[in-house]
């Protein structure tokens, strides 16, 4: 997060400054105690960065007609997974699922009915949430939605800083020259999907679709990037959105 060039700017210079003027401003006590626990600096080591896997699956792309359906968080640390301490939730969203989007994630129409809405956990998650930082593979799912949700439902939304594994991988496998060069020979740009991504570390496949199930690989897929590309002592600023 950077300063806006404007001299009457009001933006943060930090994540850390973001969330203390959000912990200022907000009248959610929810959101309170989420900015209340604080971002890391910059400079963090990765090896000494708590960080919370999470993986949504939603009805559709768009977060102005679809809505969250399913949601898990795994934290987790470069040395170890912490499953034990994992949380799943299937919520109700505002409108009826579409055939599509049940043969996407296989939630059905008996399981939406009996979840509650996200309102009703939502305390619950921004607790899981409070001072880790989130690792996701493609941010504009997880925070935008996330953002949008909390919006509708307290009238202020959530931003929050990320570590997005697909990111990284467009980095180390889209954006070199010789990635750009093997497009203008009309190559195939390599595949930055969740499953590629972790076939090209050795990680084994597991179900797609799964909010929980995907945010443990998400995890993984982190702790392999940062074993082959980074190290332990690599500064949180060159990996977070």
């Amino acid at each position: 997060m950077k300063r806006s060039s404007s001299r009457h700017s009001k933006t943060p210079a930090t994540w850390a400054d973001y969330f203390t003027a959000r912990r200022e401003q907000t009248r959610v006590p929810a959101l309170e105690r989420y900015f209340a626990a604080g971002a890391p600096a910059p400079d963090t080591p990765l090896g000494e960065v708590p960080m919370m896997a999470m993986d949504m699956e939603t009805t559709g792309l768009d977060e102005q007609r679809h809505a969250i359906v399913s949601i898990g968080l795994v934290p987790f640390d470069l040395r170890r997974i912490r499953m034990a301490q994992r949380r799943y939730w299937i919520v109700r969203p505002p409108r009826p699922l579409s055939e599509r989007s049940i043969t996407f994630h296989h939630i059905t129409h008996t399981e939406i009915e009996q979840a509650p809405d996200l309102d009703e956990i939502l305390d619950e998650l921004l607790e899981a949430m409070a001072g880790h930082v989130m690792v996701v593979h493609y941010r504009h799912i997880e925070r935008t939605f996330l953002n949008a949700a909390v919006k509708a439902r307290r009238g202020e939304g959530i931003h929050f800083p990320v570590i997005d594994t697909m990111s990284l991988e467009a980095r180390l496998h889209r954006q070199p020259l010789w990635a750009r060069f093997r497009r203008w020979m009309g190559r195939p740009p390599a595949s930055i999907r969740l499953p590629d991504s972790r076939t090209r570390y050795g990680l084994p496949p597991y179900q797609a679709h799964h909010a929980l199930i995907d945010a443990l690989a998400t995890a993984e897929l982190l702790q392999a990037q940062i074993a082959h590309h980074y190290r332990p002592d690599t500064p949180l600023s060159e990996v977070w959105n």
